[in-house]
């Protein structure tokens, strides 16, 4: 793997790192590919819960600028390919993948790289960390999933106001407005969210994906057609292994030995 990126196995968990610190975190080709197969392996590898997070003192400044100038070009670069052929994988692989994605935000999440943070089940961040929608800056529209986050998490009105403004919201505002799950001190960030995404890796992981897919079908079904899900999903729970031994565990008075099954 290239090493844009760096991932390490915790027992039942893995955590990527993605590490071009003297950037901030930017993306190039090089970081994009290898951060889709450190993904792919966890799905692949059947992890149970990701940590995504940045080396350094930020954890994403998004594009990395140096590689779409256009006065280093050609012909102006074609962002909508980029879009495509990068961020929109990235997205749809975290919000695909069968497990929970904690995202631990360490600094700055600008553009792109705020974006691929909302895209994840939950994010922390360390209370000195930003947000920034940053794209109005150069003249572009929020991407990596922002223009659909955005709105949905905070409603228009916030949400256009980010966008067209690219005031950076502080983590603690963040937190207040529902954008994430929740602010921590700097120097316990990591350590939080290795213990949350710890935690869920031993829980019952079929029913977290479950869970998963279903708060995020809600978003475009009827209330008819969300209601059928919960019923097919309920059904595949009240079979699997974990739902016994979570019963079990409860009649018995003991702590539950989860399989993901």
């Amino acid at each position: 793997m290239s090493d844009t990126i760096k991932a390490a196995d915790h027992g039942g968990w893995r955590e990527i790192t993605l590490n071009r610190p003297d950037r901030l975190n930017s993306f190039n080709e090089e970081m994009h590919l290898a951060l889709r197969t450190a993904l792919e392996s966890a799905r692949d590898d059947g992890v149970r819960a990701v940590l995504l997070t940045g080396a350094g003192r930020g954890f994403c400044a998004g594009q990395d600028l140096g590689d779409r100038d256009p006065s280093k070009m050609d012909r102006p670069p074609d962002l909508g390919r980029t879009v495509r052929d990068f961020y929109a994988p990235l997205v749809r692989l975290i919000r695909d993948l069968p497990c929970p994605v904690i995202c631990a935000v360490n600094g700055v999440a600008a553009g792109a790289g705020a974006n691929l943070a909302l895209a994840c089940d939950i994010v922390l961040a360390a209370g000195s960390a930003k947000f920034i929608q940053s794209f109005s800056k150069v003249g572009l529209i929020p991407d990596t999933g922002g223009s659909w986050h955005l709105p949905r998490l905070l409603g228009e009105a916030r949400a256009k106001g980010l966008a067209m403004t690219a005031e950076p919201l502080p983590a603690q505002k963040a937190e207040e407005w529902g954008l994430i799950w929740r602010t921590h001190a700097d120097d316990s960030l990591l350590e939080e969210a290795r213990a949350l995404t710890a935690r869920l890796a031993t829980g019952p992981t079929l029913g977290l994906s479950l869970t998963k897919q279903s708060i995020q079908a809600a978003a475009t079904n009827t209330l008819s057609d969300q209601l059928e899900l919960e019923a097919d999903a309920m059904k595949t729970c009240g079979e699997s292994v974990d739902y016994a031994e979570g019963v079990s565990a409860f009649l018995n008075k003991r702590d539950p030995e989860f399989k993901g099954r």
